[in-house]
């Protein structure tokens, strides 16, 4: 199955749960219900995920196999006269296969990573860097707050 499709049913799902705890009505708008539950829409939560992986290998508290799939820019050879050097950012590894390549876990944690503001990858300790992040990914997920 495309995983959009399965994007979409459990969004589905994760509206009914608002509404349930709300008792409101199946057509009742939800995103109201899911700001005042602080609920982070369905794909904000796996973005949280990978990218505490990522600030997980930065620090080397991380299986040997996944720091081993991350690039940082700053510790390329080829990019040591470019502003990178002192960025947080990633290099995005080339995929052969649109559908498969882009999933794997270098190649979507980079693209994550980079689109995240420096104010969230520069925290300092884990806890700092989580809620930084939360915070980041509501506001993706209700821009009008």
């Amino acid at each position: 199955m495309h995983s959009k499709y399965l994007l979409d049913r459990l969004q589905s799902i994760h509206h009914a749960a608002a509404r349930l705890i709300y008792r409101a009505h199946k057509y009742d708008h939800v995103s109201l219900l899911l700001q005042e539950l602080h609920w982070l829409s369905v794909p904000e939560p796996i973005k949280y995920r990978l990218v505490i992986l990522v600030f997980r290998c930065r620090y080397d508290i991380t299986p040997e196999y996944l720091v081993r799939d991350l690039q940082w820019a700053a510790h390329t050879d080829s990019r040591q006269r470019l502003r990178s050097l002192s960025s947080q950012q990633l290099i995005v590894p080339r995929t052969r296969l649109f559908t498969v390549g882009n999933c794997a876990f270098g190649a979507a944690a980079a693209r994550i990573w980079n689109s995240l503001p420096p104010t969230v990858t520069s925290a300092a300790t884990l806890n700092s860097f989580k809620k930084n992040l939360k915070t980041h990914l509501f506001h993706c997920s209700y821009p009008s707050l």
